[in-house]
């Protein structure tokens, strides 16, 4: 039997020579390598495989346009297939609209065209294929999880994406993420050593002219398709704009086509006409102050009455609060801008009253214009009648950058998940809708006068598991033959039920208050369960449910009501008249031109001159809200036996993090009045701090400044001349962050 020496390795030899190592050994070593690649890049030109290829090569070369734009249409089709999860529907798709299949594959085959102005001809174009398909994978997975394709505004809530990765992951399903890619970059960068060169002479300054042309045939093209109604650029419904008009062509056209066009006829004497020479910029209401009441609304995450759909049946009303709402007081169908997601465009509409409809294809205002803008809202529409504004969400502060779009709304306050002491969870980890009630109450509490209160709650959030997770549920579901789905419309009814459960909760805590309170519970879109038209009792897929509660004797009046509009609605039935949009809504709604001059007034106070607030001013120039409403308060430090540490206290919740000397620490969350400090030390004079921190490690509120001194904590006076605690803290620290 044949032996095998493994050779002991030369570690001593191997350091003397990097010991010993001079400068002309590295660039002799450098020239040898050079030489030996020309030498094997010779031998394979010469190779007789080689001889035998080169005239296909050249024929190829010759014709190299063609066959990327053969390439382009496979990788078109592989994408679609990607995107529809099905074969037949990809063909279906290119057989029966042949035109936009190929003016999608024509926007990928001018992206190759980059490929001439470099030597490694064969990665750059493995590496365009592989950009193109990784895209489209990311879509179809989107897919099987929202209706909401994938778009440029995605790309935006990355990080809040990864940020929730167990939500929409399981294990299994990250593991293959995270091997796939692997597999996938180490594949590229092999095909970067072996895709060989091109050989010819190369003309970089034609190549770039080149590019230029093509890319800008595309855009001739697509002005051309969509004259010709080929396409469109205007997506009433995203999801069937891309079903209809092809991945490539929409996901682009969600990069480029942002905010809103200047339309036709806008000028200062067309927004004088519109807003009556300054009327609708009046802030007015002819109630007392007295008689003001409180308004809340509750913006419910993907509810709506499941009764709506045709074929599903219950052991009993998995509504029973808001059914005995929808008879006693005003309701209908409340109509939103998006399906299966898009929360922050729903709440956009309904705090703005603005129309989604005028903005670029996915766009989401929250991360574009509002993000970094000051805007008027509901919260400076109230304000200016003396009314305290409050936001609360069960969620991150950061998640859709609402910690900087509710202060550049104008709200007071705004309370998120890094606030709540959150100790029920859904079966998929998402917080419950019952810790809103006491937060409500306790903002409501900041103020004397009345309060606007915008609440946004997530316990219904997808996605809905196919297995089962709730072992005895309170609402049986019946009517789905499959097993997997009838397990998830088992779980979201029952989300569902527990929803209803704390509108409920929330009306008789209201009650009890005895104050006069309006509330608003809307859904803000439908759950994504594959739902289409023809399943739905109102044969409409952007239909949720709103019912407007009260205790002040409103008259009941049913009717259906965008998500634009419901705040001037709510404003109206009150006699308030505050708020631009708002104010015109009232005055122009169900008259001539009312769209097309609510696009021209919503760019002029979002990207034109602004002629609407020329008379009355901008009714908001900065912003100066506080995270939450109380701070985090420390009353002793302990120390263990163990060398440890432990602070008691006030207010401290699992996002309350103690700060040494403006270090963060490792510590550990026990209740709401303890925090265990595990590898701290302490030394005379050290300063701690308790600061809530949201996602990013973004500060959200300090707590006063204590030193230690001999085992003992002395809280220090306030400076002056610092912002007071909680102010605005998350734009001074980390405010970039978009988590």
């Amino acid at each position: 039997m044949k032996h095998i020496q493994i050779k002991k390795p030369d570690i001593k030899g191997f350091f003397h020579k990097i010991k010993n190592l001079k400068k002309e050994d590295i660039k002799a070593h450098w020239e040898e390598r050079k030489k030996r690649r020309e030498r094997i890049l010779e031998q394979r030109r010469n190779s007789r495989f080689a001889k035998k290829m080169q005239p296909v090569y050249r024929f190829m070369d010759r014709f190299s346009l063609v066959f990327h734009y053969l390439l382009a249409c496979v990788l078109n089709f592989i994408i679609e297939i990607i995107s529809r999860h099905s074969l037949f529907e990809a063909w279906d798709y290119m057989v029966g609209t042949p035109k936009v299949f190929l003016f999608n594959a024509f926007l990928i085959f001018a992206t190759f065209s980059i490929v001439y102005m470099v030597r490694r001809r064969v990665f750059a174009r493995i590496l365009l294929s592989v950009f193109w398909l990784f895209l489209g994978t990311c879509n179809g997975y989107l897919l099987l999880k929202r209706v909401t394709p994938f778009n440029a505004q995605d790309l935006k809530v990355l990080s809040d994406a990864l940020a929730l990765t167990g939500n929409y992951f399981n294990t299994f399903e990250l593991i293959l993420l995270i091997v796939g890619i692997v597999a996938v970059v180490l594949w590229v960068i092999s095909m970067w050593r072996r895709g060989g060169q091109f050989t010819g002479k190369m003309h970089r300054i034609i190549a770039l002219i080149g590019v230029v042309f093509w890319l800008g045939a595309y855009v001739v093209l697509t002005n051309i398709a969509i004259d010709k109604r080929v396409v469109s650029n205007y997506f009433g419904n995203i999801a069937f704009a891309y079903e209809d008009y092809g991945f490539p062509y929409c996901f682009t056209a969600s990069i480029f086509n942002t905010g809103i066009s200047e339309p036709a006829g806008y000028s200062e004497a067309a927004m004088d006409k519109i807003s009556n020479n300054g009327d609708i910029t009046k802030s007015e209401t002819s109630r007392s102050e007295d008689e003001l009441p409180n308004i809340i609304f509750v913006q419910l995450e993907s509810y709506f009455d499941p009764t709506e759909v045709d074929w599903l049946q219950f052991s009993e009303d998995p509504i029973p609060n808001l059914r005995k709402m929808y008879s006693e007081h005003s309701a209908g169908y409340f109509k939103v801008p998006s399906v299966g997601a898009g929360t922050a465009n729903t709440e956009f509409e309904v705090l703005t009253g603005m129309s989604m409809r005028f903005f670029g294809p996915g766009e989401y205002p929250y991360k574009t214009y509002a993000k970094t803008k000051v805007l008027e809202s509901a919260a400076t529409a109230l304000g200016s009648l003396g009314y305290g504004a409050e936001a609360l969400h069960n969620n991150g502060g950061n998640f859709y950058s609402r910690a900087q779009v509710f202060n550049h709304m104008g709200f007071d306050h705004y309370t998120s998940k890094e606030f709540m002491n959150i100790l029920q969870t859904t079966p998929k980890g998402w917080a419950t809708d019952d810790i809103l009630i006491p937060n409500i109450l306790e903002s409501m509490d900041t103020t004397e006068q009345q309060d606007f209160v915008f609440t946004i709650s997530v316990q219904g959030h997808g996605d809905y598991p196919t297995e089962k997770m709730i072992e005895n549920p309170e609402i049986v579901v019946s009517g789905v033959e499959d097993e997997g789905k009838r397990n998830s419309w088992e779980y979201y009814v029952n989300e569902v039920h527990e929803m209803d459960k704390f509108a409920g909760n929330l009306v008789k805590a209201i009650e009890e208050r005895g104050e006069p309170t309006v509330i608003v519970f809307y859904g803000d879109h439908l759950p994504t369960m594959g739902l289409e038209a023809k399943d739905l009792k109102s044969r409409y897929l952007y239909n949720t449910n709103y019912v407007i509660w009260d205790n002040i004797g409103l008259k009941k009046e049913d009717r259906n009501i965008p998500a634009y509009q419901i705040m001037a609605d709510v404003f109206e039935r009150l006699d308030i008249h505050s708020g631009t949009v708002f104010n015109y809504h009232q005055q122009r709604r169900q008259t001539k031109n009312y769209l097309s001059d609510l696009e021209l007034l919503q760019y002029d106070i979002l990207y034109g001159k602004q002629y609407v607030y020329k008379d009355s001013g901008q009714p908001i120039t900065e912003g100066h809200m506080a995270m939450g409403v109380k701070d985090a308060v420390i009353t002793e430090l302990v120390s263990q036996l163990d060398g440890t540490y432990s602070i008691y206290g006030e207010n401290f919740t699992k996002q309350s993090k103690v700060y040494i000397n403006g270090e963060k620490q490792s510590s550990s969350f026990l209740n709401n009045t303890r925090i265990d400090l595990k590898d701290a030390t302490l030394s005379d004079g050290d300063i701690i701090q308790v600061n809530q921190v949201g996602s990013s490690s973004t500060i959200f509120r300090t707590s006063a400044e204590y030193e230690y001194k001999e085992g003992k904590l002395t809280e220090l006076p306030a400076d002056p001349d610092a912002p007071a605690q909680g102010t605005n803290a998350f734009t001074t620290q980390n405010a970039g962050e978009e988590k």
